[in-house]
């Protein structure tokens, strides 16, 4: 090959941008993972977590970037204070000893600019699993009250309380939990 057109080639491919990733940090106040659990067979029992911190990377022109997501276990909230008291207790989720769920990922799947789906590991329990989130809601843009630039999401997965050493009362309250995640997190 010619060294002119090396260099040609060369000089346009260094020359083209490069776009980092942006980083947001989680809004706690617009955040709430939320859970739905089949409830000894009468109906479906609704909880969510009301403290989520965390931070966020992502550069959808490049299709990539990062989630770390840290949710206080004791802050489980289902309406019922004294079921709340059991869950976090040894025979669930045993807030004292594990006070947080984890989720990390670096692993983002775009279409086009918009997030589709995320693959990461979730540590509950003491245990970690990969769990795949399906997005079907993302949009960033301004938040004409606050004035700032934020991104949000809704993203749905399904876990086996088993798989996490979370088995109380398996089969009579179902071993599948679905979890919904409704998140905001605001560029920093």
């Amino acid at each position: 090959m010619n060294k002119t057109i090396l260099a040609l080639i060369i000089g346009i491919t260094l020359s083209l941008p490069v776009t980092a990733a942006d980083s947001y940090t989680v809004d706690s106040r617009h955040t709430f993972p939320s859970f739905e659990i089949n409830h000894l067979g009468f109906s479906i029992q609704r909880g969510r977590f009301n403290h989520t911190s965390g931070k966020v990377m992502l550069s959808p022109e490049s299709a990539t970037g990062n989630i770390q997501i840290a949710i206080d276990t004791a802050s489980i909230n289902t309406g019922l204070a004294d079921l709340e008291e059991h869950l976090r207790g040894k025979d669930f989720l045993d807030a004292e000893s594990y006070p947080q769920i984890t989720f990390t990922s670096d692993k983002l799947s775009f279409n086009k600019d918009k997030l589709v789906a995320v693959d990461g590991n979730l540590s509950l329990h003491g245990i970690t699993k990969p769990v795949h989130l399906v997005v079907d809601y993302f949009y960033c843009g301004m938040n004409m009250i606050a004035m700032k630039n934020v991104c949000g999401a809704n993203a749905t997965t399904a876990i086996k309380r088993s798989d996490f050493g979370v088995d109380k009362y398996a089969p009579a309250l179902a071993d599948e939990v679905n979890i919904e995640i409704q998140i905001e997190a605001i560029k920093d």
